[in-house]
Order: C-alpha cells, then structure tokens, then sequence
C-alpha cells in the first residue's frame, strides 16, 4: 500500500458517508444511515491499515498521517453523537470536516517512510497519539456546534437540548484527552526518563487542557450563559489547533520541541 492509492480508497469512503448523511435526515432510516456510515469507515479503516503494514510502523509521524486519523476519526465522533441523541445532521458536519482535511492530505500531501526515530520505538506511540486524535475529533464536532449556533440567524434556536450535546461531546472528548496525556507522560518516562519537561507542546497541552475544564467548571456554574460557554468553547479550540500543529511554527520550538513534526 502506497500513499498514491489514497483517493482509490477516500473517494468510495466519502461516498459512503455522504450517503449516510443523506439518509439521516429521512425517517426510519437511521439503521441505513448508521450502516452506509460504518461501510465508509471501514474502507478508510482498510487503507490507514495498509499504510500501517507498508510502512511497518503506525502511520502517525508526519502531519499528514495525523490527519489521514483526524478523517477517520471525525465520522466516528459524528456516528457516536448521531447513535447516542439522533442528531441527523451532525454527519452532515462530521463528513463536511472529513472531507475538508482529506482534500488537504489529496492536496499536500506528505513524504511517508518507515524511519522512525528510537522515542518513538515505544508501545505508548500508537494509543497515546490515537486517542488525542479522537479526542480532537470529539472536541471538533463540539466546536463546529459552537460555530453554527453562535451566527446571529441560528442564536435563537440554541436551547438547552443543544447545549447538552456541547456538553456530552466536550465531557467525553476532554476524558478521552486526559487518557492521551496519562499515556504521553507513561511514555516521556520510558524514553526520556521523566513525565513531564514543559516542552511547548506539553506546555500547549496543559493550556488546552485547562481550557475545557474552564468550559466544563462554566456550564456547571452558568447554565443560562449559552453565548459565553460557547464563545469559552471556540476559545478552547483555539488552543488545541496551537497544541496539535501551530506550536510547529512558535520560535520555541525551533530546534528544542521533541515534538514538532518532520
């Protein structure tokens, strides 16, 4: 498996989602919704495998690969919510966002090699960089909420059903994103014999981290304050693109980040 034949796999699974999508929205169609879904993951599943196989380590090094799993990842989110409180057009956004990022990858897309250096030789790599990116999908699906629902022409329909949804995604996205970080630390003591350095990204981590326990420790205090909890959750979001690619380009971490991809 190659990375030229990306689009031989992409194509048919964005196929699927949007049909997924489609099929949200028509009544009693949720279990051939939630099929067509499942069938497109499981034709990206069957590249990212492949990748995995050719390339005989996990491929999450390079950005590109972080984002080959954040397209993957993003319809799971969009499944979990839409099976979970049968929102119908939360695969619609979910696919949208897939989309957006394989069209990225299809554009620019990355130099894949089997070298890894010897950090990442370690039983910790895959998982601790899986679950942040399901954590990030989870966190993006709320933040694409936050987007919508602040236009001046859609304030009016937030209430608290939708505020919930905000919730449960940021409740299950922020754990998932604490299970990345206990395994990142697990990890930083295995390779470099301490769990913490305050290395930019772990320091980006932390302040995204501390982000979402503000959104949380708010919703529980303010119920009422919609706007502001959102407006707290975009905010959140922000921090996590610096944490996930913008701490590359910080003078910080030029030369000292173990963190920055090549």
């Amino acid at each position: 498996m190659t990375w030229n034949s990306f689009i031989y796999f992409a194509l048919p699974a964005v196929l699927c989602w949007v049909v997924g999508a489609w099929l949200a929205f028509k009544a009693g169609k949720e279990k051939t919704a939630t099929g067509w879904t499942i069938s497109g993951l499981i034709i990206f599943a069957l590249f990212i495998t492949g990748m995995w196989i050719s390339l005989e380590r996990p491929p999450l090094r390079t950005m590109g690969e972080t984002r080959l799993w954040y397209s993957f990842f993003l319809p799971v989110a969009g499944l979990f919510t839409y099976s979970r409180w049968r929102y119908n057009w939360i695969l619609s956004f979910s696919t949208v966002m897939a989309i957006v990022f394989i069209c990225i990858n299809l554009l620019k897309p990355e130099i894949h090699n089997k070298a890894l250096m010897p950090a990442l030789q370690s039983p910790w790599f895959a998982p601790h960089v899986i679950v942040y990116i399901f954590a990030y999908a989870l966190l993006g699906a709320a933040a694409v909420i936050a987007c919508w629902f602040l236009l001046p022409a859609n304030r009016p329909k937030l209430d608290e059903g939708i505020m919930s949804l905000s919730d449960n995604l940021v409740y299950v996205g922020t754990a998932f994103l604490t299970i990345g970080m206990l395994f990142g630390a697990l990890w930083a003591k295995e390779a470099w014999g301490h769990y913490w350095s305050w290395d930019p990204k772990e320091t980006w981590a932390a302040a995204t981290w501390l982000g979402y326990l503000g959104y949380i420790h708010f919703r529980l205090h303010q119920r009422t304050a919609y706007g502001k909890a959102l407006g707290i959750l975009l905010f959140s979001f922000l921090l996590l693109q610096i944490c996930w690619f913008g701490v590359n380009y910080l003078p910080s971490a030029q030369g000292t980040s173990i963190h920055v991809y090549n």
